[in-house]
């Protein structure tokens, strides 16, 4: 009895303790800085920043050695300009830019929850969603799409949808955010560092990438006239689907270096790069000796150069041996000397020259340049109405002066910009006589240049057209046959084989060599 007594009093003595140690237990482990919920506003801006780096990071590593703006000085094996690189090069976009996708899902998502309803970020949520997911099928092919971004849901092994699947889906998706946007819902400034709030210009942005992608797919048969018929809509009706006017509307985000309290955001060239590995491969001759010849002033010399002293912007240093680029596709053991390569100091105070690696301008997504060679690409095929050779001297004109401001935006004449250039000495006259396949490779050549520093599009665009004609040295490899996609990762292969294996089986072999669907005739 005695035992059982003291049995009970223990028990009653321990009880407060008990309920002491429950009591505010969530609030105790609860911690007050690690935020766990969020909204539109607080995602935006940083989605944007991280999805960009990537872009710029392949650019520079990349796309330019594949498409001969630059050329590395190696012997070695895996060589991109060589066309032969290693299969890990495909991981790394794959990664960065699923991880942004979901962000962007989120800023749609939370915009239309019961909390916050609010139908500009809706829209700008699905136009960044369709500008990723159109750079990660045209490097892929089919991937992830429909299932995607569903890890919340227990689903971490997603089926591949075919391409053409999820083109149709981004048009679908474009037409929504193009309705969203028009609605003016505001947004904060603050959260925005593409347009600081303007949700007209995301409405511009989103029917110009409408644009990218439709003349991206008109290749295809059975896309072809539901392209050109949207191509034209789209035209014929700015105050519905406003596009591009002018540089100002350009998507893109200006580095400050820091300095701004609105904008505090620096080049990621600047952190993510070393000066030496900026400068590392020279300047190919293909991309240099073009702008040479025209007297180009987006590249430097020593001198203030252009007819007119119009400016400099600094893309070139020279070396010490002269204004000449490096062939690419050279065989191991046969490359020139460095000539040129990318300017990574400022020398501004001594010759207002911006370094490349510092230029406030490389953040870029997609610019007011390539909608107009668009616009001129349709125009030469008889799909809309408009002066073909105006649009192609337009489209040189805003590509120039996105880089160099003094170049004037909107050109007097066709003949100014001729002259300007010297395109007359280059032959880069146009003519209206000429045949269509002449005509393309002169405003791809162009557009090449418009899409310096713009992620990979400058490679899908060769992709999809031939144009420009690229010289090919010896030692290329893969047939000398320009790489069509990067393979899948191959974590992919190991984390979701079932998947894998279907669309591999749907699309292809897993090679660089195999085309993906828009590439096929």
């Amino acid at each position: 009895m005695r035992k059982n007594i003291y049995i009970a009093c223990m028990v009653l003595m321990a009880a407060p303790a008990f309920y002491s140690c429950k009591k505010g237990f969530e609030e105790l482990n609860t911690d007050p800085i690690n935020i766990i919920s969020t909204t539109p506003d607080k995602l935006l801006a940083p989605a944007l920043i991280n999805a960009i780096w990537p872009g710029m990071s392949r650019n520079r590593s990349f796309n330019n050695e594949l498409m001969q703006v630059t050329v590395s000085q190696s012997d070695g094996d895996n060589t991109v300009f060589r066309y032969a690189f290693r299969a890990n090069w495909s991981d790394y976009l794959w990664n960065a830019w699923y991880v942004q996708l979901t962000n962007f899902k989120q800023v749609d998502s939370l915009a239309r929850s019961e909390k916050i309803t609010n139908a500009s970020y809706q829209g700008i949520g699905k136009t960044c969603k369709v500008w990723l997911f159109s750079n990660l099928t045209d490097i892929y092919g089919d991937i992830p799409y429909s299932q995607a971004l569903m890890g919340d849901q227990q689903n971490v092994v997603p089926a591949f949808d075919r391409q053409k699947d999820i083109y149709l889906d981004m048009f679908n998706q474009l037409e929504a955010a193009n309705t969203l946007l028009a609605t003016g819902d505001t947004i904060a400034a603050t959260s925005d560092p593409l347009y600081k709030g303007d949700i007209g210009k995301w409405r511009k942005f989103a029917n110009s990438l409408y644009l990218r992608l439709l003349l991206r797919v008109s290749g295809k048969a059975e896309m072809q006239q539901q392209c050109i018929a949207k191509i034209k809509q789209i035209v014929e009706n700015p105050g519905q689907y406003p596009i591009f006017q002018n540089n100002a509307d350009c998507a893109r985000i200006l580095w400050s270096g820091g300095t701004s309290t609105t904008d505090p955001y620096t080049s990621p060239y600047l952190n993510g790069v070393r000066a030496q590995d900026f400068r590392s491969p020279s300047l190919c001759s293909f991309f240099l000796d073009n702008l040479v010849a025209w007297s180009d002033p987006r590249y430097v010399s020593s001198t203030p150069y252009g007819k007119g002293s119009i400016g400099r912007f600094g893309i070139a240093q020279a070396s010490g041996g002269g204004w000449y680029g490096v062939k690419s596709g050279y065989q191991p053991g046969t490359g020139d000397v460095k000539g040129c390569y990318f300017q990574s100091y400022d020398n501004a105070s001594t010759g207002g020259v911006w370094s490349l690696q510092q230029n406030p301008n490389t953040g870029i997504i997609m610019q007011y340049a390539e909608v107009l060679f668009i616009l001129a690409e349709a125009s030469a095929k008889g799909w809309i109405s408009g002066d073909t050779k105006t649009l192609y001297h337009q489209g040189i004109a805003a590509a120039i002066n996105y880089w160099v401001p003094n170049f004037p935006e909107t050109i007097p004449s066709a003949a100014f910009t001729e002259h300007l250039l010297n395109l007359d000495a280059a032959g880069e006259i146009w003519d209206d006589s000429y045949p269509l396949d002449q005509k393309m490779e002169m405003i791809h050549l162009q557009k090449y240049y418009s899409l310096f520093m713009t992620d990979l599009q400058q490679w899908f665009e060769y992709r999809r057209t031939g144009h420009p004609v690229l010289p090919k040295g010896p030692g290329l490899e893969n047939n000398g046959v320009m790489p069509a996609r990067l393979v899948y990762p191959v974590y992919v292969q190991a984390a979701n084989p079932v998947n894998y294996k279907a669309a591999v089986a749907a699309q292809g072999p897993d090679e660089i060599f195999t085309n993906v669907w828009w590439q096929r005739p």
